[in-house]
This record gives C-alpha cells, structure tokens and sequence, in this order.
C-alpha cells in the first residue's frame, strides 16, 4: 500500500486513527492494533511477505533474550549476537543479492567458455532492506547494555510501525523505546502530523511525480544533448529528494498522529558547502547508522590516517550496496567514498573552501549531480554514456526536438523552477509543522484539496526507496 493512493488516505488511515482512539489509553492494546493493521498494510503487496518480516522479527528478539540473561557467559553473548546478524543478513543478502550474485557468476562463466547457471528468480520484499536494520540495531544494542529487552509485542510493533517499516527513516528502538511503553497523544502534536503528513503529500505528487518524468525521458533517451542530459539528472536530484523527503515527512507526521516522534530525516542537503556537509543533511537515519554501527565499531578516526580512509571506503562501498544490488551503485558508494577522503585529506574541508559560500554550495552541488547518474543509471555503461551527453561528447540525434518538447514544457518548467525555489527556503517543512495557526490551516486545506485531485489523474507512483 502506497501513502498516496486513495486506498490509504481515504479508508486505512480514517479506519487505523478510528480504531486506535476508541481503545482504552493503553499502550497494550494500542500496540497490539499498530501491529495488527501495519502487518494488513504491508501485506497489501504480497501476504507471503508478513511470514518474513515476522520470522526477522521473531529470530532477532529471541537472540535478544539470550543476550540479556543474567547467566549467560560472555561466549553466548557473542554468540547469540553473530545468530542474529548471520541470519537477518544472510536473509537480506539472499532476497536482495543472490541475483546479483548469479548474473556476475555467469559472466565470469562465459569467460572461462562454461555453460551459465540456471537464473533463479527472486522476488525483493518491499521494505526488508529497513527492518532488517532496524531489528539489528535492537540486538546490537541489547548487546551493548544501552537498551532495555522489550515485549514481544513491542518490538514487533517497533519492527512493523506501518510509517516507517517500508522505506524508513530508520528508527532506532532506544529513540521510540519510551514511546512505546507510554505516550502521550495531545490536539496540537496530531495537528502537527496532519500538518507535515500534507506537506510531504506535497512534495511527493506535486514536484517529485512530474519531476520524475522528465528524469525518466532525459535517462531513457538514446542520445540526449548537452542541456538535456544536465537538465534530466537536475530533475533526477529533484525527484529523489522530494520524493524520499516527502516520504519522510509523511512518516514523521503519521508517528505524531499516534503519539510517536520520529527524527527529522533531511536538513536542505543540497545547501551542503561540502561532501562531508552533504552526509550530514542527506538521509540522516543511514548516515548516523552507518556512522555507529560500522564506522566506529571499525575504528572510526581513532586510528592511524591510512586505516580511517579504509573505513570510510568500506562505509561507503557498503552504503552504495545497500541501496541496490548493481554495479551503479557501488560506484556511486565509491564515488562519494573518495570524495569524503579527499575531504579528510584537507582537514574535512573541500578544495573549494575559499569560494564564497554560494560558489561552495554550487560546487558540492555539482559533485552530488554527477553521483546521481552513478545512481539512476541502469548499468554502468549506460552511466557512461550519460555522462559523455552530459560532457559535450555524445553524437547528435534528431530524436533531441521531440526529447526538448518532454523536457521544457512549460508545466516541466514551471514545477522545476518552484522545486529549485524550496530547496533555499530557510524555514523547512519540519520547523513550518510545528504549530497549526488559522492562516496554515487556510492555506493547506485547498491545497490538500488540490494535491488529492492530482493524485486522482496520475498513475500510482510508488516511493522511490520503496525498491532499496
């Protein structure tokens, strides 16, 4: 089930918020019905995929109860910990990987002139890449002593929370643990919800939607000019971070409705003076993830030089492969891999350092450009190739004046150029949500109206992250 469809807006969501209110002010039940109706919502796709989730779910809090027994040895402890990371990785590779893995085996088959393997095909469960995290980062941190063991109910409903269990923020369990166990549920922090859930309704149909169109013909094209290969990965730059902010927004804003607080997951990444500045707005959730649960057990910088840079490329590649199983994507990991070395190299500083601020800003912006085509490309010669259109050294096609008219159309025009507007607004979605004034109301309730129409004449659009 997709937020903007009008399956969720109009029947689940009413339904869930009915239910939830008429139960007796107790966690308990409250929970018990979060966890029943997440498990219908993302069922939705496939029922087979709740077995899954459940069997993630069910391992990991069992190696939880034996971590945290009073008599367990320190041996055991490891032990039940490397069952819990074995098997939910080795779960997430499988689903996620194994076709990767089969289609390299193959290629490196022919070389040698031996006959391919048989292709398997392997259905990815929507979601499995976050809850997995999410049901690690509550062992690793059992293990730790710096969470409690929780109910079983709990942390199933922490596991399948319906807003975030299928395209995140990535939510650890200490940060919603007391949530969890008792919340309050005030006008003015579910009017804060409703607020940010429209905005990021918002960003999702009105600019992320139309945005992807023209990222979608600029990509698709055989051989797209100079100004349309840099205008299709602006509008790819734009889509991803309105649709996975947007996304993030609608998260945030549903946890308020029942009374949880979510993080804040992107902080205007593309007002980033550095690459370094970038990792610390972009997709915060993963970034302060991979930071505690790889980097620094890793050894961080407490290091020497040559053993910090080996850890942030490992972060990185690591990153890159969390996102896809493709080539693309390890090099778009290896791409700002580099790039944050480089940095390290000059005392976490770019070589652009003494530009004004605006040229900064536009240089890490630049960078970030070229990483998205790592990104959306389909593979990596098709990469190539666009960046050769992007760098003057692609063949001219006369395909290119019925590419222009998918690209400038005015309405194209119109939505990147208010797309290009907000990435600078100082006031983010966030700050703006978090009081409900009588002009707010005024100005969202067309809009909403607005946003819903829209919604009706476009296709279903799923997340963009909903396939990571």
């Amino acid at each position: 089930m997709v937020f903007t469809t009008y399956i969720f807006v109009f029947y689940f969501l009413p339904l869930v918020l009915a239910g939830y209110y008429a139960l007796p002010p107790s966690t308990t039940w409250r929970n018990a019905w979060l966890l029943v109706t997440s498990y219908i919502f993302y069922g939705w796709w496939n029922p087979w995929f709740i077995l899954l989730m459940l069997g993630i779910t069910t391992i990991n809090y069992l190696c939880s109860l034996l971590i945290a027994r009073p008599d367990a040895t320190a041996r055991q402890r490891r032990w039940s910990l490397t069952a819990a990371v074995v098997l939910s990785l080795g779960t997430l590779c499988f689903f996620k990987y194994f076709g990767f893995f089969q289609v390299n085996l193959n290629h490196v088959l022919t070389l040698f002139g031996t006959n391919d393997t048989r292709m398997l095909d392997i259905v990815l469960p929507i979601g499995i890449s976050f809850y997995t995290l999410h049901a690690l980062s509550y062992v690793v941190d059992v293990y730790r002593g710096t969470t409690h063991v929780a109910r079983f109910t709990d942390f199933a409903c922490y596991i399948a929370l319906f807003p975030q269990s299928v395209a995140g923020p990535i939510i650890r369990y200490n940060t919603v643990a007391h949530d969890l166990r008792t919340r309050s549920h005030t006008p003015s922090r579910f009017a804060s919800g409703v607020t940010l859930f429209i905005l990021g309704f918002t960003k999702k149909v009105l600019l992320a939607n139309p945005l992807g169109s023209v990222a979608d013909a600029a990509f698709g094209a055989h051989s797209p000019d100079t100004a349309a290969a840099w205008f299709g990965v602006l509008a790819y730059a734009l889509q991803i971070y309105f649709d996975f902010c947007g996304y993030s927004d609608m998260a945030v804003g549903l946890g308020r409705m029942f009374g949880f607080e979510f993080m804040k997951n992107f902080d205007a990444p593309y007002q980033a003076e550095s690459i370094t500045d970038f990792w610390h707005r972009w997709h915060i959730s993963l970034s302060t993830f991979l930071r505690d649960y790889l980097y620094i057990p890793l050894g961080g910088n407490r290091c020497t030089p040559a053993r910090n840079y080996a850890n942030i490329a490992v972060v990185m590649l690591l990153g890159g492969l969390w996102h896809g199983a493709n080539w693309t994507f390890i090099v778009w990991g290896a791409w700002h891999g580099a790039l944050l070395i480089s940095e390290r190299l000059a005392g976490r500083k770019p070589l652009y350092q003494r530009l004004p601020r605006p040229l900064r800003i536009a240089c890490t912006f630049i960078l970030v450009l070229c990483s998205w085509v790592w990104f959306r490309a389909e593979s990596l010669p098709d990469a190539l190739s666009y960046f050769h259109a992007m760098f003057g050294c692609a063949g001219k096609s006369d395909a290119n004046i019925l590419l222009a008219a998918q690209l400038y159309g005015p309405d194209k025009l119109a939505v990147l150029a208010v797309a290009m507007i907000l990435l600078f607004v100082r006031r983010q979605a966030h700050e703006w949500s978090e009081t409900l004034t009588w002009p707010k109301v005024l100005l969202l309730s067309p809009t909403f109206a607005f946003v819903l129409l829209v919604m009706f004449s476009q296709a279903s659009i799923p997340f963009l992250y909903f396939r990571f």
